[in-house]
């Protein structure tokens, strides 16, 4: 397997540990959900695309197209998981209201809630991409002996 690939996929695997720790924390709750669930706290997105991009550079260069190719799209990534996605989870919010209150709608046709954590307050978005830098940078060094 790529070094890459495995560092990012282990900055993934990390972050969606730290979610079920912190879950377990604050709510006192063991839901094993946590370790594929989207969004909340840290951002597996960032953290992965941060990996990657940090690897990337540490095998390749910080001047090779990859690492540019691999900056931008982690840009992408955190910025959709901040913006985009934050709002649909909003949106599913209002939706998961009106549907819970409105009466003539009839609610109970619908077999389920809307999703409603999807995306990532800025704050995750960070601590996801720190997380990702810092597992990037760990791995690289071992993976590339540099």
């Amino acid at each position: 397997m790529s070094p890459v690939l495995l560092i990012a996929v282990s900055a993934w695997a990390i972050a969606q540990l730290l979610k079920l720790l912190i879950s377990i924390a604050i709510y006192r709750k063991f839901d094993v959900a946590y370790l594929t669930a989207s969004g909340g706290m840290p951002s597996s997105h960032s953290a992965l695309a941060c990996a990657t991009a940090v690897s990337c550079a540490m095998s390749a260069g910080f001047d090779s197209p990859v690492f540019a190719v691999a900056s931008v799209v982690a840009f992408i990534v955190m910025y959709d998981a901040a913006h985009v996605r934050r709002e649909t989870g909003e949106q599913g919010k209002v939706l998961n209201y009106i549907m819970h209150n409105w009466e003539e709608f009839k609610p109970q046709d619908y077999e389920r809630d809307f999703k409603e954590l999807i995306g990532h307050t800025p704050l995750q978005v960070a601590v996801g991409a720190v997380l990702g830098v810092a597992v990037g940078v760990a791995g690289g060094l071992i993976a590339f002996e540099i």
